[in-house]
């Protein structure tokens, strides 16, 4: 394009970073906001917009982080990756002894003002360990069995702690990334299915000897034969996003919000958005939602195809992630998979869900901040 009183074009490229990325993730955070002020305002009678101030506090916070993780160079993410893993572990450890039981499960430390869950700081820890991982042994991934089996050891330390909350949903998606990124860097095939195999059958087990998985499987299976009882949550849902039609009820006018759908503004923010804005709406979300992901992974192979190893395989991971735990939600709001409680990126109301992919997503600006550097560096060396 032209800039005016300049002879010169100004290339897309020559941006500092992708803005096409920062306008999706601010449209994603606007519909989060409105959905879950939506979602929630029933669920307090005498507070009804109490969920919504603490999501735009939430949100507050997500900008600031986002801010600050801009500033720091990748570089220092690869050199720190180690301290945060352990640190990482360190809160997973102390949650278990000291953390805030919430339904039967003890995923969160309260820091005062709100309840943290080192489960999502987990994720990030895990896949910064991997990025840095495979930068420095990506040959030897695929060439050597223990190179490629290390770092699933560490995702089963891991795992077993989650598991002790227990916390099987983040569990799947590190698992699934994990592979996801492995296939990536180029691990045999054979090593390949026999871990996917392993991890399968390993679900199963974690399955079969916990009654209450063994109920959702069976709800999942056929929910309207216990309607009021195992199936309740899941046929809700489906009546929910089934009222929604072509265009909705309208915003603010979902009706099984209002006592019928359980974690109407956490878990099942899907079936509300289907419900009051339709199928177009939700059409619309899948969209941003998709080109969220769609362009981590292209940040991904960019800086793997420029030899940023480090910042690639992060990036992809970011991709996967975002991708995956966006499948997930909306296949089991859906009636796809089975219940299992995870958060809609930047959509469901959850703090400490927001706060760490905000960060990821500051990361991800900050690798297309600098892989811009270097093309640019590139070309003025040319000329």
């Amino acid at each position: 394009m032209k800039l005016p009183g300049l002879n010169k074009t100004v290339d897309s490229n020559t941006m500092a970073y992708d803005s096409s990325l920062l306008w999706c993730v601010i449209g994603l955070m606007s519909v989060g906001f409105i959905m879950v002020t939506s979602a929630s305002m029933s669920i307090i009678d005498f507070r009804p917009f109490f969920y919504a101030q603490r999501e735009l506090i939430n949100l507050g916070l997500a900008v600031v982080l986002m801010m600050i993780t801009f500033m720091i160079p990748v570089g220092r993410w690869q050199q720190g990756s180690g301290v945060l893993l352990l640190i990482t572990v360190l809160m997973l450890v102390a949650v278990l002894f000291t953390g805030a039981t919430i339904k039967g499960a003890s995923r969160w430390i309260p820091l005062g003002v709100f309840n943290f869950q080192p489960a999502e700081l987990a994720k990030l820890a895990l896949f910064c360990y991997l990025a840095s991982y495979l930068a420095r042994k990506s040959d030897e991934v695929q060439r050597s069995l223990w190179a490629f089996l290390k770092p699933m050891t560490v995702m089963l330390v891991l795992s077993v702690l989650l598991l002790r909350q227990p916390d099987l949903g983040t569990v799947i998606v590190m698992f699934t990334v994990t592979l996801g990124i492995l296939f990536i860097a180029g691990a045999r095939l054979w090593q390949f299915a026999a871990i996917v195999l392993s991890g399968l059958s390993s679900v199963i087990l974690l399955i079969i000897f916990e009654p209450y998985r063994i109920k959702r499987v069976l709800s999942y299976l056929d929910p309207w034969q216990d309607q009021m009882g195992a199936g309740y949550q899941l046929t809700s849902s489906l009546m929910a996003i089934g009222n929604g039609g072509l265009f909705g009820q309208g915003l603010g006018n979902s009706v099984r919000k209002l006592g019928y759908l359980p974690e109407a503004h956490t878990d099942f923010i899907f079936s509300v958005i289907a419900e009051e804005l339709g199928y177009v709406g939700v059409i619309g979300l899948i969209a941003l939602l998709f080109f969220l992901s769609l362009k981590a992974m292209s940040i991904g192979y960019r800086a793997l195809n420029a030899g940023l190893q480090f910042s690639g395989y992060l990036a992809c991971q970011i991709g996967l992630w975002f991708g995956f735990q966006s499948f997930v939600n909306v296949g089991v709001t859906s009636g796809m998979l089975p219940t299992k409680g995870l958060t809609l990126p930047f959509i469901s109301y959850g703090g400490s869900s927001l706060l760490i992919m905000s960060v990821a997503i500051a990361i991800l600006l900050r690798i297309d901040f600098e892989y811009r550097q270097l093309q640019n560096q590139a070309r003025t060396r040319s000329a």
